[in-house]
């Protein structure tokens, strides 16, 4: 931990904390909506270029526990800077790849290194921010990383006009080259430094078995909630559709959901800082569920504005909720390593969400598969109103 509370602001570490988070979106968010293309464009069928962009997200999935031990082994500063080095090389196969089997591997290359380093980002913050601006800190991490991948796009859309679809891939080139040299100014915390160098760390197993209860009932609602958040980014688009939206429209529907939901990660932080986690975790998620049961009732332009942005600032209030809650239930020998655990259920839930969506629609409609996606944000909100701690301005969940 470091200095006094009264003391310690936010801003005095703002370009080292979230400097590099805001880099790294930008880049990933830059390669985001032309990965596709790029499959198709070197060869692959419509199939294969879907599981090539899938590949981001298995090869997060895949890093979380390898990183972890990465970033436990060689400390955050040097996670975070390996990360870098290990997404150029992936960016470099994409640029050169001419066969689809390149490219897979440039964007799972890619994925691997943005969970090495948001592991070692959230690390670093937990150590770095005291406990009672905890949650602050963690909102605006993943508020400034959402930041990031919004403006990515937009960015990367003025190059490609320029140089074609490489030219999402030089501008998170850049994005990224950013990010590790900046990570290259953020010192190691003393505490950090001297966690590696004495005691005997916990090992995998050893936690798993430590915190079981915490993993099985908190872990499993925030991947309920990342499985909510997956899907609210496929019902949109596919809702609009559905009921007879032109792409112009989906696009603005879905870039003000975007803008909605980055507006309020900081006084949402706040909150939960100063009066408990579940007053946020709780409207978030109630709000996003009740949005998707909603959505089937609309018919138009107007309606589906209407509760798109109301979802937006359902997700946008959430906005860092399981980092926090995962960091409040770190232990503090092994923390790097429960929160790799931690982020392999999260991140589970995000992949399995669309699946099931997929799935229910397939078997009924897609009305259906959206409200069957809704209820499980409903059970994400009892599972927090059973197990997370309330009443309290600092919470710190126990095993």
């Amino acid at each position: 931990m470091s200095e006094d509370p009264q003391d310690f602001s936010l801003r005095k570490i703002a370009v080292a904390a979230f400097g590099p988070s805001l880099l790294f979106g930008i880049g990933e968010g830059a390669i985001f909506p032309v990965v596709a293309l790029s499959a198709r464009d070197v060869g692959a069928s419509t199939a294969w270029a879907g599981f090539i962009v899938a590949l981001l997200g298995l090869g997060a999935l895949v890093a979380n526990i390898p990183a972890a031990a990465l970033t436990t082994r060689f400390g955050e500063r040097r996670a975070m800077v390996g990360a870098a080095a290990f997404s150029l090389v992936g960016l470099a196969l994409c640029l050169l790849a001419v066969e689809p089997v390149v490219l897979a591997l440039g964007v799972l290359m890619v994925g691997m290194a943005s969970a090495v380093f948001l592991l070692a980002r959230q690390t670093w913050l937990i150590e770095a921010v005291p406990l009672p601006l905890r949650a602050r800190a963690m909102s605006t991490l993943g508020g400034i990383r959402r930041i990031g991948m919004f403006a990515g796009p937009f960015i990367a859309a003025l190059f490609i006009q320029l140089l074609g679809l490489r030219g999402a891939y030089w501008v998170a080139t850049v994005a990224i080259l950013a990010a590790g040299l900046l990570s290259l100014l953020v010192p190691d915390l003393p505490s950090s430094q001297q966690k590696r160098a004495t005691g005997r760390r916990p090992s995998m197993r050893e936690l798993l078995g430590l915190h079981a209860h915490v993993l099985l009932t908190l872990g499993i609602a925030c991947s309920l909630v990342s499985a909510l958040r997956a899907c609210r980014q496929i019902v949109i688009p596919l809702w609009a559709d559905q009921i007879g939206l032109d792409a112009t429209s989906t696009a603005l529907i879905y870039g003000l959901m975007g803008g909605v939901d980055m507006l309020l990660f900081y006084p949402a932080g706040m909150v939960m800082d100063k009066r408990g986690r579940l007053w946020i975790a709780l409207p978030s998620i109630l709000i996003m569920a009740g949005s998707l049961t909603l959505m089937p009732l609309t018919t138009g332009f107007a309606s589906l504005l209407l509760l798109s942005v109301v979802l937006g600032l359902g997700n946008g209030i959430g906005s860092g909720i399981v980092m926090t809650i995962g960091a409040d239930a770190s232990p503090t020998q092994g923390r790097t390593h429960f929160l790799g655990a931690w982020r392999t259920i999260a991140d589970l839930g995000g992949g399995t969400g669309p699946l099931l969506l997929s799935g229910i629609t397939a078997l009924a409609s897609l009305a259906w598969g959206i409200v069957a996606i809704s209820t499980i944000g409903y059970l994400a909100a009892w599972m927090f109103w059973r197990w997370l701690p309330r009443g309290e301005p600092v919470v710190q969940v126990r095993s």
